[in-house]
């Protein structure tokens, strides 16, 4: 025998609930590619202020080698949520807010810049790598390699042994 009226929409109710469930982890995934967009722009914006003294979208989008338009939608959206200014000259300030995420992430990225480098890493791969893993690292991980870097006994320890293994 068929399946009765109410064990079809059961059916289809448990098929909608999944179908909810998938569109929240989508819209999870695309918030966290967001949030880690942002906090690109906000720490690259910090790297300009201290290099060149001012912050203008032109310079954003050469640092992050992206098209002009796509820095002005960023920044609107940015400036939109509280998290930057812009001038009627086009010059960006960060607010406290943007400031904070930025010296947060900017502080990491240097951290497991030097961390990469004092265990042998090149670099130039060391920069490339603490990109990639500045947003997602725990702060229990983070604030354990930030212990590391920071004991000089081990830095020096680590650099030893990075001399022998490149003999």
């Amino acid at each position: 025998m068929a399946d009765s009226w109410i064990d079809i929409w059961k059916g289809g109710e448990q098929l909608i609930q999944q179908s909810d469930e998938e569109n929240l982890n989508r819209k999870a995934v695309i918030i966290l590619k967001i949030q880690k967009s942002a906090e690109d722009y906000l720490e690259a914006m910090l790297m300009l202020k201290e290099e060149k003294g001012y912050i203008r979208s032109v310079d954003i989008a050469d640092k992050l080698g992206i098209t002009k338009p796509s820095v002005s939608y960023m920044v609107k959206n940015l400036r939109e949520n509280g998290y930057l200014t812009m001038d009627h000259s086009g010059f960006i300030t960060l607010t406290d807010s943007g400031m904070e995420i930025a010296v947060r992430i900017y502080s990491r990225h240097k951290l497991l810049t030097e961390a990469f480098v004092l265990i042998g890493v090149n670099p130039e791969t060391a920069r490339d790598d603490a990109c990639r893993v500045e947003h997602d690292i725990s702060d229990e991980t983070y604030n354990a390699l930030k212990e590391i870097v920071a004991d000089e006994e081990v830095r020096k320890k680590l650099k030893e042994e990075a001399v022998t293994v490149g003999e």
